[in-house]
């Protein structure tokens, strides 16, 4: 069968090389640099896993392109994996990119009748919307359940796959039914299959990140509570965790939730429950915004700033300027990614207090990142922090710990 992808981010790229072992897959990309990366054989993501399918390539049928005529001739399925970022003015997913997408797919399937599998994630109802806004009832669409730097693995080993669109027609049921089947077939045996109407499905997406959200604020709560109070977090956590049904894992403090799903899709499952009671999802919204307050407002005290731009030397004559260091901007220890990462929050709230921040993020290629200086080398970026946020600790910063801000409570044993 030859398939399309498009959209070859951590969730196409990743589907793209599972189903290229047995099929022929067409992966359609707008991004120049990337589609040159993919061809000769380099992941433009950082995933051990991809990074070493890439490298023994041969086995695999896979062409990246920036062509949609290359990527659609003879297509008998569409994946469609474009972004869909939380846009806060309109309180709702901006799903233009992938309506961009669904649109090109139509037109380059004209006269024929292809499935289009929705990879990303939208709101609740979207997926029924388009079979009334394109007249076509071709749209299915399957929740994708992955981790950041581990999203091929997580498509070989998944936890469940979910398909989800109107199954009483028959095209759409077929179609259901062999997607599920590719996956199946490059996953564990015994992997639960479960096919259901598109707003469930939708809704499982929705409601099972903002799960995994509302235990990382818990847990971030409990954090506070016992900083303020004094106590040992990791005691408390460790004796809460041990209860088999709560578990020992998203149990780790941090600055707050953040990275690619769990911000935008808690924001708009609180949208989607317009005219529906609810107060939980919108504490857990509320939530993750203090605890970033919080943190600021211990690192400033740690830098010996008081809601003045400047330390008080002796005699109340003005001192240095109080510099925060953040020490990587990343969502966690060997990650690329810090879109949306809690750090930022964090360093939005410390320069509006007027102190001086400066960033030490090796993957960065500027200079600066949002006005604030990036250090290259790391002696000089120590040496000048008052204070460093360190939202995971690594062996890098370990060493300068007497200088750390961190809720890392694990990382830093």
């Amino acid at each position: 069968m030859r398939i399309t992808v498009v959209g070859l981010g951590y969730v196409g790229l990743s589907l793209a090389i599972l189903l290229s072992e047995k099929e022929e897959v067409r992966g359609l990309d707008v991004d120049e640099r990337k589609v040159s990366l993919l061809k000769k054989g380099i992941s433009p993501i950082k995933d051990s896993l991809i990074e070493n399918w890439m490298e023994h390539r041969d086995g695999l049928s896979f062409l990246p392109t920036l062509d949609p005529e290359e990527a659609y001739e003879g297509t008998e399925m569409v994946i469609l994996a474009a972004p869909t970022d939380y846009d806060p003015r309109k309180n709702y997913f901006d799903t233009s990119k992938l309506e961009k997408a669904i649109e090109l797919g139509l037109r380059m399937t004209e006269g024929r009748k292809v499935p289009f599998i929705i990879k990303s994630t939208v709101p609740f109802g979207y997926t029924a919307s388009l079979k009334e806004k394109y007249g076509r009832n071709l749209f299915l669409f399957s929740p994708e359940f992955l981790r950041e730097s581990h999203a091929l693995a997580d498509n070989l080993h998944p936890s469940r796959i979910i398909v989800g669109g109107d199954l009483s027609d028959p095209f759409l049921k077929e179609s259901a039914v062999r997607f599920a089947n590719l996956l199946r077939d490059q996953a564990d045996q015994g992997t639960p299959v479960l096919f259901m109407g598109s707003g469930e499905a939708e809704s499982v997406k929705l409601f099972a990140n903002t799960y995994l959200a509302l235990r990382v604020a818990f847990f971030n709560e409990l954090d506070t509570f016992a900083e303020v109070r004094g106590l040992r977090a990791g005691d408390v956590i460790r004796g809460v965790s041990l209860d088999p049904r709560i578990g020992d894992f998203y149990n780790n403090p941090s600055f707050g939730y953040g990275g690619y799903c769990l911000p935008k899709d808690t924001k708009q499952l609180r949208a989607s429950f317009e005219n529906v009671p609810e107060t939980l999802i919108s504490a857990l919204v509320e939530s993750n915004r203090l605890r970033k307050d919080f943190i600021a407002e211990r690192a400033l005290e740690r830098a010996g700033f008081f809601g003045t731009s400047h330390e008080l030397g002796e005699n109340g004559v003005p001192g240095k300027d109080v510099v925060v260091g953040v020490y990587r901007l990343t969502m966690k220890s060997g990650s690329d990614n810090f879109r949306s990462s809690s750090i930022q929050g964090v360093m939005k709230r410390i320069k509006a207090k007027g102190a001086k921040v400066i960033v030490f993020e090796p993957i960065l290629k500027e200079d600066s990142f949002f006005g604030s200086e990036v250090v290259r080398d790391f002696d000089r970026f120590v040496h000048e922090s008052d204070v460093i946020l360190a939202n995971r600790v690594d062996e890098k910063i370990r060493p300068c710990m007497d200088k750390v801000y961190t809720r890392d409570l694990f990382g830093r044993d």
